[in-house]
């Protein structure tokens, strides 16, 4: 039972999930759903914690606005959750900042880490499966070309039988020919003969 739960987990996790840590400032882009229409909505605030693991891990961010804190929690795994934007990096000691609350004004943010890169980075939890459509191509090419070969070899065949027949053909009308030119020859020399017989009787 509990195989089949990871799996299920497991299918609805991200490919790739933003490298967060506590202290950094961010940019969340939300996705928000009002009637028919969907909108995108920017939380810029600190980290102030990380908690939970697998399809459960959120991450809090705090924000003060118009001198009141807000804190807004966010699954990182939600569809709704478009991307996540490093705005500064900041220096944390402590796995949670829940000192911030009791600050007011700058004592309220940590402190920026000099010379730190501002970078986008990304964790790959899986790995995308790309299908290769190239060996189904050349499968698809190699029936055609065999059932080419296959006509052709037909195509051949049938030349060949209707040649046979021809030849056939005309050795029976040469056989014909020649039994005709015999029985002229034959009729011609009976007649000859009556000729001849015909005129011995008459010098008799």
């Amino acid at each position: 039972m509990m195989d089949i739960i990871k799996s299920i987990e497991h299918e609805q996790l991200k490919n790739k999930i933003p490298a967060l840590k506590v202290g950094d400032t961010v940019k969340v882009h939300q996705k928000i759903k009002e009637g028919n229409r969907q909108r995108i909505q920017v939380f810029e605030g600190i980290i102030i914690k990380k908690q939970g693991g697998g399809s459960n891990a959120t991450f809090t961010v705090r924000r003060i606005s118009y001198g009141i804190g807000v804190e807004k929690t966010f699954l990182i795994h939600s569809p709704l959750v478009e991307k996540v934007e490093l705005v500064r990096v900041g220096k944390a000691r402590r796995a949670k900042l829940y000192y911030l609350r009791d600050r007011i004004g700058k004592a309220a943010k940590t402190k920026e880490k000099i010379g730190a890169r501002i970078e986008d980075k990304e964790i790959i939890l899986k790995e995308e499966i790309v299908e290769e459509p190239i060996e189904e191509v050349k499968e698809v090419v190699a029936v055609e070309t065999i059932i080419e070969e296959d006509t052709t070899k037909e195509e051949g065949a049938a030349i060949e039988t209707t040649e046979v027949v021809v030849e056939e053909v005309v050795d029976t009308v040469s056989e014909e020919k020649v039994e005709d030119k015999k029985e002229v020859t034959e009729n011609e020399k009976q007649e000859e003969d009556k000729e001849e017989s015909k005129t011995d009787k008459k010098e008799e």
